[in-house]
């Protein structure tokens, strides 16, 4: 057992998602950066899909019952057992009775925590990721609470990494303050006018403090649509259309200001014009920015972003099997 003795900003218990409910309304929630949830897990022995916490900016005080093997990713954040200094991205073992504290992001807005096991709370339609807005899944679906307990999971057979195995520098997500994000066309991409096509791919916009794990509200110049008049179904505003579906990472534009990324807990569907989707490699980049990062959109083909997915793919192997070998030694 876990015990919270500081809960941080806003933690959240999270896995892969809730995949599969789309249909019913549902989005999956998750991890917003899959792959520091993936590389987190790999570091403690646990599989992708273990539940890990996701930190915001803030990270929790936890004290351990039982001794553990802990790993901490994301952005750049220190970490301390007890009084002792540790590196982040890094396998760490933690004795009986002594306490992980996780400060604040010095890069990024996200860290992910794994512990060998998992958080093993129940889990809902098959995840044990916590979607606030329904208040399902995690802890009462909610982030965690001083005095919490959080349950930990049987180890699986795999091998646990030793004390000290890392992910190298170079298969770490770079993290800046400013970001090249990378769009397929949307759905009503021929809705804006080629001008404002234009001007959004051409662009720099900032991340608003109006930002959360529903969707990030974006400032910059205004879009304009084609003229037309508004189809049955349709409200009278131009960027509305008849209702859509939004994939995860779809970019609507309400009004033609402030385009709003919509991320894991987003609505699954609407009525306004959406511009492009973000790649999903991409949105794990996307999950680690905060006001007033920079943003420039660059728009590639179907092709280029299934070739950008086998990339991530081909890395997160590169980064299991870097730490397989150090368990060699």
């Amino acid at each position: 057992m876990v015990t919270v003795e500081y809960a941080g900003a806003h933690t959240l218990v999270q896995d892969l998602g809730r995949n599969g409910h789309y249909a019913m309304g549902l989005p999956p929630s998750g991890a917003l950066d899959q792959f520091s949830h993936r590389c987190a897990n790999l570091l403690v022995g646990n599989p992708h899909s273990a539940a890990t916490l996701e930190v915001t900016m803030v990270g929790p005080k936890l004290r351990f019952d039982s001794p553990a093997y802990v790993a901490v990713t994301g952005g750049e954040v220190p970490i301390w057992i007890d009084d002792v200094r540790h590196d982040s991205w890094t396998t760490v073992h933690i004795a009986a009775g002594r306490t992980l504290t996780v400060g604040t992001l010095s890069t990024g807005c996200r860290a992910y925590i794994a512990i060998r096991g998992g958080i093993d709370t129940p889990p809902f339609l098959g995840s044990r990721s916590t979607y606030v807005s329904s208040a399902i899944g995690g802890l009462r679906g909610s982030p965690v609470r001083v005095g919490d307990e959080l349950p930990i999971g049987p180890a699986e057979s795999r091998e646990c990494p030793g004390p000290g195995s890392t992910v190298e520098k170079r298969l770490r997500p770079r993290l800046a303050d400013a970001y090249r994000i990378r769009v397929v066309a949307g759905l009503c991409h021929y809705r804006f006018d080629q001008d404002s096509v234009d001007r959004f791919f051409s662009s720099t916009y900032t991340v608003s403090p109006v930002s959360d794990r529903t969707g990030y509200r974006l400032t910059g110049p205004a879009l304009s649509f084609v003229a037309r008049e508004p189809p049955f179904g349709a409200g009278d505003n131009p960027s509305n259309v008849v209702d859509l579906g939004y994939p995860m990472g779809s970019i609507q534009v309400p009004n033609g200001e402030e385009p709003i990324c919509l991320l894991r807990d987003a609505v699954t569907g609407g009525g306004y014009a959406t511009i492009g989707t973000v790649i999903n490699g991409d949105l794990d980049l996307i999950a680690q920015m905060k006001a007033p990062d920079a943003i420039r959109f660059v728009q590639i083909s179907l092709s280029e972003a299934m070739a950008a997915r086998k990339l991530r793919a081909q890395r997160l192997r590169e980064v299991e099997f870097g730490i397989k070998l150090l368990t060699l030694f």
